[in-house]
């Protein structure tokens, strides 16, 4: 314990009174280390390999990001497991804002009850940062199909239960659940049949060995415009910017049908808020940028943005919502 006493010496009050003036001059470490930040580069993980729609996303925001605010933003593809493992090494690194990750609906919302041994929990082991955009699924069918319409489709198969295939890009998968989705809302069973590669699914899809096809607009986008597919509707509450003439399902008469895939950028959980802010601010900042929004919406996506607080909110409804498909489906992968 130190006490002040008559005795002491001018030099020692000197000397204290300099060591006060240095500690409020320098605040403690951590606190400097969020001034200073990033006093190096940011790690920004994308959990699928280059190339994908994800990838994509991602490097358009992360060089946007370190144009305007002179940062050194690396992008790091981490693929495996459905995404699983690049979102599990970003919940595992140190929470000081130099390693983030792109997750989205399937790795975030799907996969905890998809994989029953996941290795993190995202409500626990991330900090949500930005939203980036949404993109909805399209169902289409082949140009010579006689499907004109979603409404064809249904009363196509009340006629013949189990008749008609759906085809989709693997179990599990958004495009997977979207179909079990649209199906409940219709009332109506398909017979489904996952793919593992595009290529194949396309070949069947325009040969007409599947009926029904589901997948993301920049997927099929390329073929739908070339005349060899015909898209039927769109899984979004909205009409798509790429497909303005095709329907969405809420219109279509089932109001209130919604089921899209959202991009996100997550920190580990502890990140300071500090750091989470100004993430926030700059990831915001890169969305209103034209090229940005115009790179983003070419995927067929909508740009978001906002704060913190509501993609926390978002992940926090999609969880439960997500997961209760998963288990009426029956689809489980470990």
């Amino acid at each position: 314990m130190h006490f002040s006493t008559p005795s002491r010496t001018l030099a020692a009050c000197a000397g204290a009174a300099l060591l006060g003036l240095m500690a409020a001059a320098m605040p403690a470490g951590p606190a400097f280390a969020q001034a200073d930040y990033p006093s190096k580069p940011i790690r920004l993980i994308v959990p699928f390999p280059p190339g994908g729609g994800t990838d994509m996303i991602a490097r358009a925001v992360a060089q946007k990001v370190a144009e305007q605010n002179k940062w050194n933003v690396v992008v790091d593809n981490r693929p495996g497991a459905g995404g699983n493992l690049g979102v599990d090494a970003a919940a595992k690194a140190a929470p000081d804002g130099y390693t983030l990750v792109v997750g989205q609906t399937s790795n975030l919302a799907i996969n905890p009850t998809l994989y029953p041994k996941l290795p993190y929990k995202p409500l626990k082991d991330l900090a949500p940062v930005a939203l980036l955009s949404s993109s909805p699924l399209v169902m289409v069918v082949p140009a010579n199909s006689p499907f004109k319409t979603f409404a064809d489709v249904v009363a196509a198969a009340k006629k013949q239960p189990d008749g008609i295939t759906l085809g989709y890009p693997g179990n599990g998968t958004v495009a997977h659940l979207a179909g079990e989705l649209a199906e409940n809302a219709a009332g109506i069973q398909l017979r489904h049949v996952p793919y593992k590669g595009a290529a194949q699914a396309m070949t069947d899809v325009m040969s007409g060995q599947v009926e029904l096809y589901m997948s993301s607009i920049p997927t099929l986008l390329g073929q739908v415009r070339n005349g060899k597919l015909k898209p039927l509707v769109v899984t979004s509450p909205k009409r798509s910017a790429q497909l303005p003439d095709t329907p969405s399902l809420a219109e279509s008469g089932y109001k209130g049908f919604d089921a899209v895939t959202w991009f996100g950028v997550l920190a580990p959980a502890g990140t300071p808020a500090p750091i989470v802010g100004k993430l926030n601010q700059a990831i915001n900042e890169a969305l209103k940028q034209p090229d940005v929004a115009e790179k983003l919406r070419s995927e067929g996506g909508e740009v978001l943005g906002g704060s913190p607080e509501q993609f926390s909110q978002l992940l926090k409804a999609e969880l439960p919502r997500w997961g209760e498909i998963v288990k009426r489906s029956g689809a489980s992968l470990d």
